[in-house]
This record gives C-alpha cells, structure tokens and sequence, in this order.
C-alpha cells in the first residue's frame, strides 16, 4: 500500500481539524501521520519531488482506555512509513517453464525458414527469367538447375557438411515416379516462364489447389466438404480473369504453368504413398530427388534443344549481356536448389497446412517482386484476377484445416 506526500499531507490537515473540533487542547489525539510528514503541511508541495511513501507497519486499532484520560489511552493507529527512491528499481524476476521456451524457440526457427524460403525464392525467379530472356533454352536451364543441386549435395556429403542417407534399392523405387511428376513439373514452369512473365506463371500456378482437389475427387475417390470445392470457385475465376486480361499472354507459357500444377500435384500424391516408413526426409530427401530428376531430364534435353542450339545461344548472350550472364546462370541454378532445400526442410517442421498457407504467401511475394523489377504492365483487372485467385487459394486452405481438425 502507497500513499503520496500529497495525500498524507491532504489527511494530516483534517485529522488536525477533527482534534479541534471535537477534542478539548487537554486530550491529545494521535493521528496516522507521522510527526515528520505532518511537519510538511507548511511547505509548498513541490509536485516533483513527491515520491510514493510506503507503510511499512501498522498496530493497533481503537481506543485502549478512556479517551478523557490521554494518560490511560494509546494511539488509535501506529504507522510507520518510508519513502521509496526512485534509483532502486523493484527487482522483478519471470521466469518461463522449459516447454514455453521450447515453443517460442520453434516458432522463431518456422518463421527463419519461412523468411528464407521466400528470399530465396524471389532471387532465384529474377535470375531465372534474366537469363530465360537472353537464353531461351529451358530444357538445359532446367538440367542446370538439377545439376547445381546434385552437385553441392555430393560434395555436402563427400565433406560431411551433411550426413549422406542410407537408401537401398526399395527407396530409389518409390522415390522413381516422384521424380518423373517432379522433373515435368519443373520444366513445364521454366518453360512458362520462357514465354510469359513471371507474375502470370505464378498467378496460374496458385490454381494448384484446384488440381489437387480434381485428382483426388476423381482419380482417388476422395471427398471434401461444400466449403472446399466452394473455395475454387475463386481460384478458378481469378486465374481466369488475369489469363484473359493478360496484355503478354501466349498459349504455351500458359499450358506451361498449367501441366507443371498438374504435375507437382502427382508428386505430392507419389511422394505421400512411396515414401511412407521411409527414414530419409528433409534436405536428403530433396537432394535425392534432384539426382533421380537429373539422371532422367539429361537425355529429354538433348533430344528436345541439343548442344548445338546451346552453342549458339550462349554465344549470342554472352555477346548481348557480357561476364554477367555466366553469374546469372550460376545465381539461378543454385538459388533453384537452395530455396527447394529449405522448402522441404520447413516441411520437416510444419504441418502440410501451414507448408501450404507459406507457399501462398512466397507466390505473392514473388508476383509484387517481379512486377517491381521487371517493371511488368499490368491492368487493374489483370491485378483484381490475380487477387481473387490468391484469395481463393487461402480460403482453400482455410476450409481443408477445419477439414482435417474434424476429421481428427
């Protein structure tokens, strides 16, 4: 309990006032107040030096004795009080339990990777459609990709930066048809991007919900409820909307964006079914598959380009762009590997939900990035379509989380 100098002198003054009223001079009243603070009552307060007093001690209550005779009486009330100095703080000490710490220490390691995830992600898709615009080669752009990944897992492992997985033939077996959906996937993005703007890719690509829901409806017999197929009505019509409002639209870059959402879509439906028991996940996981995708996307890119196209291509960019172009293919193969490598390490921590909700936002981030970089033209409409559609992709995961915690 704390009172102010101002409000023990406000109380000093009407008790004295009572003791006249009532008592005659003889009797002797003992107000709360100590006779030091009551001896203020004459001084100008000065409002910055008041500071809180403190009781520290209280005894007594009531008359003992007759309150005529002030020889046979004690105080009503006894209070000792001390002043509080400012200079020593209350020392205050909290203290968290270990799972508290625990939380908010995988909370902050989540949104690190998150952060990174999406960093890495915009780079690589700057340098990806740099060196697209002066090499318009996407099956070797994607073979590099692969290659740069591949490459800095095995000296990982040859130098233990990284423990290397112990598989056997049964893991490579399951892991083959993820690889085959992840390699056309990859190369149907980069050729979308080859072809169209960045942003527009993207934009299409956050339709993937709704080639998700399709499959597994139809192909695997799994249903949803109203709230689900309802949250692709506006995926659906914002994709739409920015494809017909395009001002650079081109048939191919669109189909691109479209069979690499169906493709990335088996993957995750291979992936859940092959690799179930399975005790490689996270970075190996992903370095694996980037072998496997190398070892089968090599001869497709010499079949479909060849070394002579590549030959000629790269003479006339190197001509164009100069050293820089060489930086801008190492920049976007290795950003490729690296921002996918986190991606599934986040996936190690996270729920498939929140992996979800994440990579709606890294879409985002990437479209508004492009835009700003690129210096992309865009219409209102094209921009309305872009948002309905990422609208509609987080209502999509809304709805399947209230889904999933039914069904549990």
């Amino acid at each position: 309990m704390a009172f102010s100098a101002k409000q023990l002198y406000s109380s000093a003054t009407f008790f004295d006032h009572l003791q006249h009223k009532n008592f005659p001079s003889k009797t002797h009243f003992s107000s709360f107040i100590p006779n030091q603070i009551v001896g203020r009552k004459c001084e100008k307060p000065n409002v910055l030096a008041w500071k809180p007093l403190y009781i520290s001690a209280v005894t007594g209550f009531g008359y003992i004795g007759e309150p005529e005779n002030s020889k046979h009486r004690e105080a009503a009330i006894q209070c000792n009080a001390y002043e509080a100095h400012r200079s020593q703080p209350l020392p205050i000490s909290i203290e968290f339990d270990q799972e508290t710490q625990k939380a908010a220490a995988q909370k902050l390691k989540i949104g690190v990777y998150f952060a990174t995830w999406w960093a890495l992600n915009v780079v690589f898709n700057i340098y990806n459609k740099k060196v697209l615009n002066a090499f318009p080669f996407p099956w070797l752009t994607s073979t590099l990709s692969l290659a740069a990944g591949s490459l800095l897992m095995l000296v990982s492992w040859a130098t233990k930066l990284a423990e290397a997985p112990k598989t056997d033939f049964e893991f490579w077996k399951t892991l083959f048809p993820v690889a085959v959906a992840h390699t056309i996937g990859h190369v149907a993005a980069t050729v979308s991007m080859s072809k169209v703007a960045v942003s527009f890719t993207h934009i299409i690509k956050s339709g993937e919900p709704a080639f998700s829901v399709l499959v597994s409806r139809f192909l695997l017999g799994e249903a949803f409820p109203t709230s689900v197929y309802l949250s692709l009505v506006p995926i659906i019509g914002g994709c739409a909307i920015a494809a017909v409002t395009e001002l650079n639209f081109n048939l191919t870059g669109f189909m691109g964006a479209m069979v690499s959402n169906l493709a990335f879509v088996f993957r995750n439906i291979f992936s859940k079914k092959g690799m179930k028991g399975q005790s490689v996940g996270g970075m190996n996981y992903y370095a694996c598959l980037s072998m496997l995708s190398l070892l089968i996307l090599t001869p497709f890119a010499f079949a479909v380009e060849g070394p002579q196209m590549w030959a000629i291509g790269w003479k006339k960019a190197v001509s164009l762009i100069g050293p820089n172009f060489i930086w801008w293919v190492v920049a976007q193969s290795v950003f490729y590997h690296l921002y996918n490598q986190v991606s599934y390490m986040s996936l190690n921590e996270i729920s498939p939900l929140t992996f979800s909700i994440g990579n709606t936002m890294k879409r985002i981030s990437v479209i508004v990035s492009s835009i700003i970089i690129f210096s992309i033209p865009i219409q209102p409409i094209n921009a309305l379509g872009a948002a309905i559609a990422i609208l509609g992709t987080f209502l999509y995961s809304q709805s399947l989380s209230k889904c999933l915690k039914s069904d549990e």
